[in-house]
């Protein structure tokens, strides 16, 4: 897909200010009602890799008339292809040199509990589903395996890095089987350490991680973020040492405001590489913080309403083709609403949301927007604690759960409003 005249991003609030193209809901494989947990986008573009609840991953290719076609319906989608883990996952990542057109590029690494890291091909042949790869790892004192919670897969893709608790892991994708990792970080000094937890390191569970752009020597560093509320940055191509830690709790009291973060679930860096996006759980705003230039709190978007358990992450895209306009953060919320802030970056302080629709009758797991700006895409669904009503399930009686009635995947065209 390719971006059409008249549909760059920048625009005022209009009317209305994403139109659906196409749309598809969670596919059930069992008793109880699916629904989406998360989206990716592919490296190339053309294809939307989904999670749902009952641990199926599923690709789906996006026509490529997709902009050309009628918008006066919403054309449906359906998967080319899914498959289903053997057991839950907290982490995706699609293959950094994902093509449509060459079939040995098209894997999804996903980490599962009590397994190793498992890399799958996205079109497997019906029926078989199987790794391609497995990658080690393992507690070494006892052999058990360490539950990853988040990935990272950068290009070229020869490298991955995987968070879990209290520690940071690099594998060469190449080096499968019986190897492990070929780098592991200690994120505190040590596990029964006497400075475990007494303010050396960030101790807890890396659940985020981001890589900022690539600079003129090929140089990247990688931020991650913790269940409590702590952030590292790492530059890895040089030393196997953290290059900062801070916790981002006393930012509160920067903007004089109660945020409400339990544990962030995301982290984000601007194009340009210089600010960095961290979304956590429950938060009422996502924090964004000047890392290259004063290394401090810049400003917090406020506006979302993301009081909910559930991941809600969100994507950043740049204000202009030269960066000097800031960025723009979209994000989706507990009740079905897309928000974006324009210009995040040249503003100090509390922002509020520049425009925004609604997309969903549920909280939207994720919001993706295209590189060419012209698409963006939506998933939602959830649960809520069941009210132990009449006209509930015996299932949901029993787990204490309610799946909410709406789950879908949605495509946006993004419309252009006449200042």
């Amino acid at each position: 897909m390719q971006r059409q005249e008249g549909e760059n991003i920048g625009w005022t609030l209009g009317v209305e200010s994403a139109s659906p193209i196409a749309s598809t809901g969670a596919s059930s494989t069992g008793g109880s009602n699916p629904y989406f947990v998360s989206a990716q986008w592919s490296a190339d573009g053309t294809t939307l890799i989904a999670h749902s609840s009952h641990q199926t991953i599923s690709s789906l290719v996006l026509p490529a008339d997709l902009l050309q076609s009628d918008r006066s319906s919403v054309r449906p989608l359906e998967p080319q292809a899914s498959f289903t883990l053997p057991e839950p996952t907290q982490a995706v990542a699609v293959a950094p040199f994902f093509h449509l057109s060459e079939p040995s590029s098209q894997t999804v690494l996903v980490g599962c509990r009590d397994l190793p890291l498992q890399l799958y091909h996205a079109f497997p042949e019906e029926g078989h589903a199987s790794p391609l790869a497995g990658y080690k790892l393992i507690r070494k004192e006892t052999e058990q395996y360490i539950t990853p919670s988040s990935l990272l897969w950068q290009y070229p893709g020869t490298h991955f890095v995987c968070g879990s608790a209290d520690r940071l892991d690099m594998f060469d994708v190449s080096r499968y089987g019986s190897d492990g990792p070929v780098l592991t970080i200690p994120t505190i000094p040590s596990r029964r350490h006497i400075s475990k937890g007494s303010g050396v390191g960030m101790k807890g569970t890396v659940s985020a991680l981001s890589a900022s752009p690539e600079g003129s020597n090929g140089e990247s560093i990688i931020a991650a973020g913790t269940r409590t509320r702590w952030m590292g940055l790492y530059d890895l191509n040089r030393s196997d040492k953290v290059v900062a830690n801070w916790d981002i709790a006393p930012a509160e009291k920067t903007f004089d405001l109660e945020l409400g973060g339990r544990g962030i679930v995301q982290v984000a860096w601007s194009p340009c590489g210089r600010y960095l996006l961290i979304n956590e759980r429950h938060a009422k705003g996502l924090l964004v913080y000047d890392i290259r230039g004063t290394g401090q709190a810049l400003s917090v978007l406020k506006g979302r309403l993301a009081t909910t358990q559930q991941r809600l992450t969100c994507d950043v895209f740049p204000g202009d083709e030269y960066g000097g306009g800031g960025f723009e953060t979209w994000a989706g919320t507990q009740d079905g609403s897309v928000l974006v802030w324009e210009n995040v970056g040249m503003q100090q302080g509390s922002c509020e949301p520049s425009w925004s629709w609604k997309a969903h009758d549920s909280p939207i797991g994720s919001t993706l927007i295209h590189s060419s700006g012209s698409v963006a895409a939506t998933c939602s669904g959830g649960w809520t604690h069941s009210s132990g009503s009449e006209e509930e399930s015996a299932a949901e009686s029993t787990s204490g759960i309610k799946v909410l009635a709406e789950s879908s995947l949605k495509v946006w065209a993004v419309n252009a409003s006449e200042e």
